[in-house]
């Protein structure tokens, strides 16, 4: 295996871990700060403990999130110095925006949750549940807008030296790619949080642990899992739509579709052949056209419309892509069936549904990992679409050993760290609620 593939297997294992936390860090947030609302306006004890619980979870996920994000900022110069040659003018300073304007924030009035709960006041607490959910949604943000801008880069320059420089600093960050991918990112988060809460809660009612508070955390819960899978709908094809006019390439390994066509199939699961370039599998007639424009006989350019060259490994990103949708299908019925039983009064008593809960936390994170793999490998042979390819981004002068070595490290060090977590996450779950704040 060559240099080049080893760093990208590496960066792929350093991101996929990290944003295992970031995923939760979001979603927790938003619930830290409609539980502290409840307790600001409704002066109840239940709602304060509710708030402590998810912070101490948001305080160790912070953490990790933070040790494991460093490691990608590190490997640009090391793995990937000739990316930083070229596009550092414009990367840069888009990742210096993210630590600038939203980590401190978030760091900052973190540390206010966590230990400052007697020492201020409680409209003052609020605003720090407040400014760390601001502060996170921003660090999300700018890491999209980096992201966004390698697949859909705008407001570039390009010197007589090969450099890539900022022309517009505002079209760079609102390039034509960032708000749909930073909406469908913010909401996965938000389902990835609905998901571990409503699992931790119905755990806490099945086991009859911490009363009351059990069964509002359960509520809230719940009312999230409903409600995000339903709006990651509207968003996953606003998102879709941009990917269908900005990377049609992806697009038609997305769908496995070789042969431009009128009245484009949508698969819900099937085989990509890429020797004899077939697809087989279920799938609707011409609904793929119909989503994209609301007519069923749209074109959508097939791969062989483009060259060979640019085609990414369309059996992998066919598969990531229609995992993370099923998982999101599941997800909605999941969540349409916990908001019935609530509406009905059956929620906390049917045990079936509260024991099934627990097993849910790790889909999400898998609809998440799966849709990076689509998105990024997706867009191969590019790292910067149309601009740079991948292989010339990498460091020439870093050997295959030794990023084999590094990633091997990596890898043992990792499995260390996700073993911890998950001590001290149980540790807290087990504190639960009513545990000291």
């Amino acid at each position: 295996m060559d240099a080049v593939m080893l760093a990208r297997l590496q960066f792929a294992l350093t991101i996929g871990f990290h944003f295992l936390f970031p995923a939760m860090t979001l979603g927790t947030s938003l619930v830290i700060l409609i539980s502290e609302t409840l307790h600001l306006a409704k002066k109840d004890e239940i709602y304060r403990r509710i708030t402590n619980f998810c912070a101490r979870l948001l305080g160790l996920i912070f953490v990790v999130g933070t040790a494991t994000g460093l490691t990608m900022e590190f490997s640009f110069g090391t793995n990937w110095s000739n990316y930083s040659r070229v596009v550092g003018d414009v990367f840069g300073p888009l990742l210096a925006a993210e630590g600038v304007l939203a980590f401190f924030l978030e760091s900052v009035f973190l540390g206010v949750l966590l230990f400052a709960r007697k020492r201020v006041s409680p409209r003052v607490y609020w605003l720090s549940a407040f400014l760390v959910f601001i502060g996170g949604h921003l660090s999300a943000f700018w890491i999209v807008v980096a992201n966004s801008w390698m697949q859909t880069p705008a407001g570039y320059e390009i010197t007589q030296t090969g450099r890539i420089v900022l022309g517009s600093f505002y079209d760079a960050v609102f390039n034509p790619s960032t708000m749909p991918r930073f909406l469908h990112t913010v909401m996965a988060s938000w389902m990835t949080c609905a998901v571990m809460i409503a699992s931790i809660a119905g755990f806490y009612v099945r086991k009859g642990l911490h009363g009351e508070t059990a069964g509002r955390m359960l509520k809230i819960g719940i009312i999230l899992l409903a409600v995000t899978p339903l709006l990651q709908l509207g968003f996953g094809h606003m998102h879709a739509i941009e990917v269908i006019e900005r990377q049609p390439v992806k697009i038609a390994a997305i769908e496995g579709q070789y042969d431009t066509v009128r009245g484009a199939p949508l698969y819900a699961f099937g085989w990509v052949d890429e020797r004899n370039e077939k697809t087989y599998g279920l799938y609707i007639p011409k609904f793929l056209s119909f989503l994209y424009n609301f007519d069923f006989n749209t074109e959508i350019r097939g791969l062989k419309a483009f060259p060979r060259e640019h085609w990414p490994p369309v059996n992998l990103v066919f598969q990531t892509y229609h995992i993370m949708v099923g998982v999101g299908m599941l997800l909605i019925a999941i969540g349409l069936l916990g908001a019935w039983l609530l509406w009905t009064g059956k929620l906390y008593t049917t045990r079936w549904f509260l024991g099934l809960l627990p097993f849910l936390i790790p889909l999400p994170h898998l609809a998440h990992e799966t849709g990076w793999i689509a998105a990024e490998v997706g867009r191969q042979p590019w790292i910067i679409q149309g601009l740079l390819k991948t292989a010339d981004a990498a460091s020439v002068v870093v050997s295959a050993g030794e990023i084999l070595f590094s990633l091997a490290m990596f890898t043992v060090v990792y499995a260390l760290l996700f073993a911890a977590f998950l001590l001290i996450f149980v540790k807290i779950v087990r504190q639960g609620p009513a545990a000291p704040a």
